[in-house]
């Protein structure tokens, strides 16, 4: 929260004057009022046309917080879970740069975030239903950038970090900007040598011919790769060109368990780099017309040992190559106050995918998968005079593949209640269509060990998810959101005990729904100019059901609570450095007929600003410092009985350089749907 003191230079008053009735001359008489001090806090939150507008810059200014994506975690109703952001009250969100849609995996798009410092945001608004013209649908977190300008030349900063889990990472990058004239131009490069370590333990109770079996397997997946990301882009006058790609090298992962029935180790080589290449060109003309288009390329190969007691019981080959393409074409008319929009969309891709078997002698799969989009929609918007504005679209989608086609129709409204910024108050109402993910179409099977195995599942259906919220936001500051959420043919991963064999399978399947109800309150508050505080109390009540899972029907429901408590210190305005300690606890919730413990966790961080013109900044960051934030599932429905404990999860520290040149200055006053990757 920004305080600006405000010192009104205030002028002398002249007083009567009041003569002597004897002796005494003419005498000016004044009198020295107190200075005046105005506090204010400038808005956190605006509202216009059904989007929430987040002043984020200054939300995290005193943080230890140096990039894009580690501000997005405060955001009101943001939560980082486990790497991956989740926004309150939806079923997914997807992440726009400067309202386009980057058809980037996710943990590229995350890395990219990372790599782009924080002085070039601008502001963040938050869309629970995205207007059509986005081409994407549900809802969005739009990351508004600064515009680079001639007059600042190059700007940008140079990055290094270190990040300690179980294993070391390490990572360096740049970010500059620059323009001149009618072009900029933008590049971001990271690369980073990455360490990763995760543990579980799996019980599974297994019933089989009348008598339970409990089988235990305590397993350790490590992993390493190098990877390199590269985000360009130039723009002249109103075309622009990007590219961004993904270049992982060097990549090994292995799995390591003993239990029950033996020890195993489980190996992935990659056989050659995983390649992900991506080019966008967009023109925008001066009445309202856009076209772009994008190409994509994709590949992975993977090759996988299995082994029992240093008996080799597989080997097999997986292998994906995804080519994919996208165009568009949006027009937009202004009348007065209303703005019309319409559009058209296709999307094509082939998804060229083998699972070869040297042993043991089994048959795979080897065939391309081709997919359609086609879409037109149209869409208003508007701001009336008495406070009301609002956009509303209407889309018409056709997808087919192998498989199956269908038509889809997908309404969108978001609306806005604005007369005094004492009040506003937001409705959103959307649709979405999720589609599965590419290599689990394909219905290979992927082995954990001789007991365990992943299946893909060629007759997964997309599913819809439904969603509307309600806002009110109290004096541009404190909010409160109801909001339902409905996901019609839910679709979800979880293990199954096999009732007729002694094997555990995981399958992605379609439930009949899933559906949330809940209240998400968020309260900031200070005391004084020293602690800066943000609550949010979330509580919700979540039900899944399944007709046919397997040989199984449940109803699954539970009430959850969700807390945080966000905080930061400053000393002193004039000290560089500032200090946060943020906690979060979270009660028991669902997934298929399963139930998670409540877990809670404490982060801790620190920020110091220093050299000139505080041009370098070092962080420090203790991410789940009692390593308390590791979920355990617990499935006991029927004939199930299993449970799986995670351990060391989230727990790292963090510990991160930069130097900034040129424009980058202190200020003184963010669902993958990316479908890519041969993992289930």
């Amino acid at each position: 929260m920004i305080k600006r003191t405000i010192l009104l230079i205030l002028f002398t008053p002249t007083l009567f004057n009041i003569q002597s009735a004897v002796t005494e001359p003419d005498t000016l008489t004044t009198h020295e009022l107190d200075e005046v001090v105005i506090k204010g806090e400038k808005p956190l939150i605006n509202s216009k046309e059904g989007n929430l507008s987040y002043d984020l810059l200054n939300m995290v200014r005193d943080k230890p917080v140096s990039n894009i994506y580690e501000a997005l975690a405060y955001l009101p109703g943001v939560r980082n879970n486990n790497g991956v952001y989740e926004l309150t009250g939806t079923n997914g969100v997807s992440i726009l740069l400067n309202g386009e849609l980057t058809n980037m995996p996710l943990q590229n798009l995350y890395q990219l975030l990372y790599s782009t410092p924080i002085e070039r945001l601008k502001n963040v608004e938050i869309m629970y239903a995205a207007p059509a013209k986005y081409h994407v649908s549900g809802a969005v977190i739009n990351i508004i950038l600064k515009t680079p300008r001639p007059i600042d030349g190059l700007t940008g900063q140079l990055s290094s970090g270190y990040n300690q889990a179980y294993y070391a990472s390490y990572n360096a990058g740049l970010a500059a900007n620059y323009a001149i004239k009618d072009w900029t131009f933008d590049l971001n490069w990271t690369i980073g040598l990455n360490n990763r370590r995760n543990h579980q333990e799996t019980y599974s109770n297994h019933l089989i011919d009348g008598a339970r079996k409990m089988i235990e397997d305590d397993m350790v997946q490590k992993g390493d790769n190098l990877s390199n990301v590269i985000y360009a882009s130039a723009s002249y006058k109103r075309v622009k060109l990007t590219y961004n790609g993904q270049i992982v090298s060097d990549a090994h992962a292995s799995s390591y368990s003993k239990g029950t029935f033996g020890e195993y180790i489980n190996r992935y080589d990659y056989s050659q780099p995983t390649n992900y290449h991506n080019i966008l060109m967009i023109y925008e003309s001066p009445f309202g017309l856009s076209v772009g288009g994008d190409f994509t390329i994709y590949s992975e190969k993977r090759n996988q040992q299995l082994t029992k007691d240093d008996e080799q019981l597989v080997e097999a080959i997986n292998h994906q190559s995804i080519n994919k393409y996208h165009v568009y074409i949006d027009q937009e008319h202004s009348f007065n106050k209303w703005k019309l929009n319409y559009g058209f969309e296709y999307q094509h891709s082939d998804d060229k995918s083998k699972q070869t078997y040297l042993y043991p002698p089994q048959s795979g799969f080897n065939e391309t998968l081709r997919e359609n989009v086609a879409d037109g929609y149209i869409g208003v918007q508007t701001s009336l005079s008495f406070g009301l504005s609002f956009n509303a679209s209407a889309k018409a989608e056709y997808f087919n593949n192998n498989y199956l086609h269908n038509w889809n129709f997908i309404p969108q409204l978001g609306a806005t209640y604005y007369k005094t910024p004492k009040s506003i108050f937001q409705l959103s109402l959307m649709s979405q269509r999720v589609y599965p993910q590419f290599w689990e179409l394909h219905g290979g099977t992927n082995y954990i060990n001789d007991y365990a195995y992943i299946i893909g599942n060629p007759k997964l259906q997309p599913y819809i998810n439904y969603s509307a919220q309600l806002s009110y936001i109290l004096k541009q500051k404190y909010s409160a959101t109801l909001y339902f959420l409905f996901a019609d043919k839910y679709s979800v991963q979880l293990p199954y005990q096999m009732t007729d064999v002694l094997n555990l399978v995981f399958k992605t399947l379609n439930l009949d729904f899933s559906r949330t109800v809940g209240l998400q309150l968020q309260a900031p508050f200070n005391v004084g100019n020293v602690l800066n505080s943000i609550p949010v109390v979330n509580v919700s009540h979540k039900q899944e059901k399944a007709t046919h899972f397997h040989d199984l029907n449940f109803d699954n429901k539970r009430w959850s609570f969700y807390g945080a408590l966000n905080n930061s210190f400053i000393f002193s305005q004039r000290y560089p450095v500032s200090i946060s300690l943020d906690v979060a606890y979270i009660t028991g919730q669902i997934q298929g007929p399963g139930r998670f413990n409540s877990f809670w966790k404490v982060d801790a961080g620190a920020k110091w600003s220093f050299g000139r013109k505080r041009c370098c900044e070092l962080n420090l960051k203790f991410n789940d410092i009692f390593n308390t934030w590791n979920p355990k599932l617990y499935i006991n429905y029927a004939n199930q009985d299993y449970k799986m404990i995670l351990h060391d999860m989230t727990r790292n520290f963090n510990l991160s350089f930069i130097w900034k040149f040129n424009g980058f200055k202190p200020q003184k006053t963010s669902i993958d749907t990316s479908r890519f990757g041969t993992g289930n």
